[in-house]
């Protein structure tokens, strides 16, 4: 399944990039910086996903109390923390030349940053000390917590004042049918990049944790 992922995102990459770069015309007023946006805006959205799953992984492990659950968190967190990092580099990259600024305290720059942050102690508790079934616990309801701000990422472009564009406002953010083409391809082809490094990432966490237990149980028979 992981190189069957990683295969299709190889090659639907392909015909996305072509989009980005020859298909989607060049934007009138921000020019050729403005295709930075079809890879920022994936980035972005498959953050939030990666952040839902962490939501409903922590749902689970409190209801069913399964390792597998707070493993998958775990990683998907780690997906979370790391797309949502580069969307907040990218989004500085397309900034700097559009507002003069590489930062703002705009309402969804803000909320994005704190977002990242919610999640990176995620990581950092999660690589504490404490073990067991007792960090999982703490993990997933900070995981479960943690998620009421990415709702807040997405609708405060749409109800602050902001300078940052709305995308999926009700005019569509004023986009060409050739730029939302080259949006959803470019959407679709890390998609499956997501997903394969995500299950790459479970896998590698639960062989971790076979063999934690396995060196256990050969110090305690010694």
């Amino acid at each position: 399944m992981i190189r069957i992922c990683a295969l299709v995102a190889a090659v639907l990459s392909i015909p996305a990039q072509y989009a980005i770069w020859y298909y989607a015309p060049v934007e009138r007023t921000m020019g050729v910086v403005q295709k930075i946006f079809y890879t920022h805006l994936p980035m972005a959205w498959w953050s939030f996903v990666s952040f839902f799953v962490v939501f409903v992984a922590s749902i689970l492990y409190l209801a069913k109390r399964r390792a597998a659950y707070a493993r998958l968190a775990g990683a998907a967190c780690e997906m979370g923390v790391l797309f949502s990092g580069l969307a907040l580099a990218t989004g500085m990259c397309w900034a700097r030349p559009i507002w003069n600024v590489w930062w703002t305290w705009d309402p969804r720059l803000t909320t994005t940053l704190v977002m990242w942050f919610v999640y990176a102690a995620y990581l950092l508790l999660r690589s504490s000390d404490i073990g067991g079934a007792r960090r999982d616990a703490v993990l997933a309801v900070l995981g479960i917590v943690a998620f009421l701000d990415v709702p807040l990422v997405f609708i405060s472009a749409r109800y602050w004042r902001s300078i940052h564009p709305a995308v999926f406002g009700p005019q569509g953010g004023g986009m060409e049918p050739e730029m939302w083409l080259a949006m959803v391809a470019n959407l679709v082809a890390m998609g499956f990049l997501w997903l394969a490094l995500l299950l790459a990432r479970t896998r590698q966490l639960a062989s971790g944790a076979a063999i934690s237990a396995l060196v256990r149980h050969g110090a305690t028979r010694n």
